[in-house]
């Protein structure tokens, strides 16, 4: 571990997950409460969303707030005849509301979003720019969502090709906090098909992101939150308070966020 006799520079990544992404919004709550302070903050997907809230100095357990009385889903609406079956653009008046400038550089705390650019076949890691539009496109999922165009480009969920984005901040932080939302526990059977194919999609993404895990000075991955649907709004508050209280347990255990804390 390295010697904390400064005041470090920490970062912290954020995974896509659905719904499931506000654990996230737990885990910076807890920092939060303690006076840690995030230099950079790099996310995907629903990690884009938490990520851009904390960003932009909304306090965590209001984006919760935010999520339950806007029902985002209610804004999410059917794009018949287009390449996906919802809309993904009907979330942008939500968000305008809280993110009035629109951009990612005016964010009060330097931001990474990570997209995949589908027109080409690669990743896309946004630092500028337009914020609504890149957290759209971050969050595009294949095949439910129509794709996000930027540049005449479409644009999907950038889980596709990095769920795990810590690779921006491994030359910008001293320290990196790695929150996943996506642990699966062990099972005997599965009996649907939909079940089947959600567990084998978490699987994959979580083998990439455990190999990552070597370059986070602390990991957070509360239990069982895989099994949550993608989404499940109803589980909004759950999944909040659960991350919230295993982030306070991995600082606990955490012999260099003690000292970290100790000033």
């Amino acid at each position: 571990m390295k010697p904390l006799k400064e005041k470090k520079k920490i970062g912290i990544v954020l995974s896509g997950g659905g719904i499931r992404g506000i654990a996230h919004l737990g885990i910076l709550k807890a920092f939060t409460n303690l006076g840690i302070e995030f230099s950079h903050v790099s996310g995907t997907s629903a990690g884009s969303i938490a990520g851009s809230f904390y960003a932009a100095g909304i306090d965590p357990e209001e984006g919760l707030n935010i999520f339950i009385k806007t029902k985002l889903l209610r804004f999410i609406r059917p794009a018949l005849g287009s390449l996906g079956l919802i809309n993904i653009e009907n979330v942008r008046e939500i968000l305008k509301d809280y993110f009035p400038h629109d951009k990612i550089e005016d964010l009060k705390v330097p931001l990474t979003i990570c997209a995949t650019n589908f027109s080409e076949g690669n990743l896309v890691y946004f630092t500028k720019g337009p914020l609504i539009r890149a957290i759209l496109a971050s969050s595009c999922i294949p095949g439910i969502f129509k794709p996000i165009m930027i540049e005449n480009h479409m644009y999907v969920d950038g889980g596709i090709l990095n769920n795990f984005p810590v690779e921006p901040l491994l030359n910008n932080c001293d320290y990196i906090i790695g929150s996943s939302c996506n642990h699966l526990k062990p099972v005997d059977k599965i009996t649907k098909i939909s079940s089947l194919m959600q567990r084998a999609g978490i699987m994959s993404i979580n083998h990439d992101m455990e190999r990552k895990a070597k370059f986070c000075d602390l990991m957070i991955e509360p239990q069982g939150m895989g099994e949550i649907s993608t989404f499940d709004m109803k589980k909004a508050e759950t999944i909040y308070w659960l991350a919230h209280e295993e982030a306070l347990r991995a600082i606990k255990n955490s012999e260099t966020f003690q000292e970290l804390l100790k000033g």
